[in-house]
């Protein structure tokens, strides 16, 4: 394994608000005093990280050890989370995280599949941290569902959007500077990854297998296809706000409104979010999933096109392209080919 740097003292001051400063430090020197030298870091990650929260935000953590968490130990770090989960703070009831044993954390992998010190996970084996719907695909980290009082083996922040996140904008409340410990994420990696996600989603709610039944379900879908349309233009992860704000310039203006409505929804207290949801405005977010699909879909589409144009013209052949710049692939000969126009509103999608 390789050298981990020091810890620093921890960040003084991590967010404007110094009721959920107070438990952060509180589960910080908790941590310390339970894990003591296995514990490697702990970073605040997703929206207080990218820059758009507010007082009824999630706190989303990364939390590094050494080694992963014996199940033996795992009883006394229950105790804690319930501990700090009853202190007289409503942010005490919001955080959400994730233990990353260091060597797990410096890079994605589908290997190791399962902790060393457990059995193998069976092959009906599905996430409990992700709705019990998906299978094991890589290593199951012990997971603090929001508001949750004890731990789960779960896959749910294993992934390279919390890498980048973390790596790139999180926020240090002990040990060394993330990029320390973890590697640089590829934007082809951070792409492949929400386009994959974008198809699972989906295919939960349009296949209707997962209802909208709730306001803050709705607007999360229409923000988080933004943001997912906007990683795939960028390479990045970038808030709610600046997803929702490139989408509303850049994709088809007729969708303007609802991401509007859904971004102002979002920022409304929590009591409000969990009312039901407005049928009119899930039908046109079931539409704009449809769309997003496409969007993502089709820009897989023209990449393929481009690369092999671009691999054609390397060999000195004509390629998939010609010579002209016309597609021998789509259409009447001679054709020149032009990406597929977007779904518009209320028509039919390109899936579902």
């Amino acid at each position: 394994m390789s050298h981990i740097p020091p810890s620093p003292a921890p960040a003084c001051a991590p967010t404007p608000y110094a009721d959920l400063n107070s438990v952060l430090a509180e589960l910080v020197s908790r941590l310390q005093a339970t894990l003591a030298d296995n514990f490697v870091g702990a970073y605040l990650q997703g929206s207080f990280a990218v820059g758009d929260f507010n007082a009824h935000s999630d706190v989303d953590l990364t939390l590094v050890v050494r080694d992963d968490i014996a199940e033996a130990d795992v009883p006394a770090l229950d105790a804690l989370h319930a501990a700090v989960h009853d202190l007289p703070s409503p942010w005490a009831e919001h955080l959400e995280g994730s233990y990353f044993p260091a060597p797990i954390l410096r890079r994605w992998s589908p290997t190791p599949r399962d902790p060393p010190h457990l059995p193998p996970r069976p092959a009906d084996w599905t996430d409990p941290g992700m709705g019990g719907g998906l299978p094991a695909r890589a290593y199951p980290l012990l997971y603090l569902n929001h508001g949750g009082r004890t731990l789960m083996r779960s896959e749910h922040d294993n992934s390279q959007v919390v890498r980048w996140v973390t790596r790139e904008k999180g926020i240090v409340l002990f040990g060394p500077p993330p990029s320390k410990l973890i590697d640089p994420v590829p934007a082809e990696a951070l792409k492949t990854e929400v386009r994959g996600t974008l198809a699972r989603v989906g295919e939960a709610f349009l296949g209707r297998a997962t209802p909208i039944d709730r306001l803050w379900l709705q607007s999360f879908l229409v923000t988080f296809c933004c943001r997912v349309l906007h990683t795939l233009q960028t390479g990045e992860i970038q808030s709610k706000k600046a997803g929702s704000e490139w989408a509303s310039r850049t994709l088809d203006p007729t969708w303007a409104p609802l991401i509007e409505r859904a971004r102002q929804a979002w920022l409304t207290e929590t009591a409000v979010k969990l009312g039901p949801s407005d049928a009119a405005e899930v039908a046109r977010t079931l539409d704009f999933l449809r769309y997003a699909l496409g969007e993502a879909d089709g820009a897989t589409r023209a990449k393929a096109v481009i690369a092999r144009a671009l691999a054609a013209k390397h060999h000195g052949q004509p390629g998939p392209l010609g010579r002209h710049g016309v597609d021998r692939g789509r259409g009447a000969p001679g054709q020149r080919f032009r990406p597929a126009a977007p779904t518009r509103p209320g028509g039919r999608g390109r899936r579902g």
